[in-house]
């Protein structure tokens, strides 16, 4: 679920609030980062559970229409097709993702359900929901492609819902792209016989990703005053001071993961920071950030200082 990409935005972002030196405690600041990639879970967990909510909301309806005293024959006897989606049935009844739930006391929808209303009026309202109810066909696949299509379109573009995670948890803004694209492609793995573990995806690939974390906020944050030096010798007609701090952090963070990660492509360390510049900095600061790195990489490869394990590292 977590890509090295979301890591290295998150470090940023902690480094980037940090206002100390390298001598000071900065325990409370390693914590809120793994707090930071930890609580992406719930947000994963929590929209799984507006799904569930939604499908609890859908039979309640049902029964509800049935009980009405002059309840029309279409009333009495509806359209179940919805309420009988099997993956939205595997994702409901699945006893590993109650657990879960339970585990992480994801409750929002119960006190905040005038959301899962929102949601589920969309639904009932959208194209795709009076096409999905008119076909008189009943198959597992048609049943998966409905809901990954109920997901992009209706649920993961709700402003409303934006507005209500943003309240909720700031810190969610940057992982909701990230989760929102895991819960499509684990829809799409949806099977008749399907472990009911595959809704419980891993945050990390493996160890070594969190690992990463870890060294590349302690190592740039340890080291940021020689990282700021290195900067300054390739910026000779500028004042540090002048450049944009994010892209100061930024150029840090590459700098130390050239000489400290050797696992990692210098490519790939490169193309990774632009990218993150022109998401999150100034219109120029990849053209910045992208002369500094090919001056320094240069400098290494010319110096021996690359340090990079096998093939295409370098």
């Amino acid at each position: 679920m977590l890509s090295r990409r979301h890591i290295r935005v998150k470090v940023m972002q902690v480094l980037y609030a940090f206002n100390g030196t390298e001598s000071d405690d900065f325990s409370k600041d390693q914590k809120f980062l793994l707090y930071s990639i930890d609580n992406m879970y719930n947000l994963y967990l929590l929209l799984m559970s507006l799904m569930v909510e939604v499908d609890k909301k859908a039979k309640s309806q049902l029964k509800a229409i049935q009980k009405k005293h002059l309840a029309t024959p279409e009333e009495k006897n509806p359209n179940k097709k919805f309420i009988n989606n099997q993956a939205l049935q595997f994702i409901t009844n699945n006893d590993a993702l109650k657990a879960a739930l339970e585990d992480h006391k994801i409750n929002n929808w119960q006190l905040d359900n005038e959301y899962v209303e929102i949601i589920y009026k969309d639904i009932l309202a959208s194209d795709l929901y009076k096409d999905y109810m008119s076909t008189q066909t009943f198959t597992f696949k048609e049943d998966s492609d409905f809901l990954v299509e109920i997901f992009k379109e209706i649920i993961a573009p709700n402003d409303k819902l934006y507005d209500y995670l943003e309240d909720k948890n700031l810190t969610w803004l940057d992982d909701l792209p990230s989760v929102n694209t895991s819960i499509v492609k684990l829809l799409r793995k949806i099977k008749k016989d399907t472990n009911q573990h595959l809704l419980l995806p891993k945050l990390y690939k493996d160890l070594d990703d969190k690992k990463y974390a870890i060294d590349l906020f302690k190592k740039t944050l340890l080291n940021q005053s020689a990282l700021k030096e290195e900067v300054a010798a390739k910026t000779n007609n500028w004042d540090t001071d002048r450049v944009a701090s994010l892209d100061m952090v930024l150029l840090k963070m590459a700098i130390c993961e050239l000489k400290n990660f050797p696992s990692i492509p210098t490519k790939v360390t490169i193309n990774e920071y632009l990218e993150i510049a022109k998401e999150y900095s100034t219109p120029k600061s990849s053209f910045f950030i992208n002369g500094i790195l090919d001056k320094i990489l240069k400098e290494y490869q010319e110096a021996g200082k690359l340090n990079k394990l096998g093939r295409g590292l370098m």
